[in-house]
């Protein structure tokens, strides 16, 4: 299990964040809610769910190449 302290668990740290973030853009409800802020810690999640709306297939890619290397390559 990766820790959030290695390059690695950053790098899935981000991944989940940027796909979190881009699902919750989806619920009308929770994009008024949360992301509709765009500075500070909220900025934050809105960027993340804009680079996950805009980069949907690297995104998704690079989630399927760090679940492969955190299942089979560690």
């Amino acid at each position: 299990l990766p820790t959030v302290y290695s390059l690695d668990g950053l790098l899935v740290f981000g991944l989940l964040l940027v796909c979190t973030c881009a699902y919750l853009r989806k619920v009308p409800r929770l994009r008024t809610w949360l992301l509709s802020e765009r500075r500070g810690v909220w900025g934050v999640c809105h960027k993340a769910a804009v680079i996950g709306t805009r980069l949907h297939v690297a995104v998704s890619v690079s989630c399927l190449l760090m679940a492969f290397y955190v299942l089979v390559g560690k």
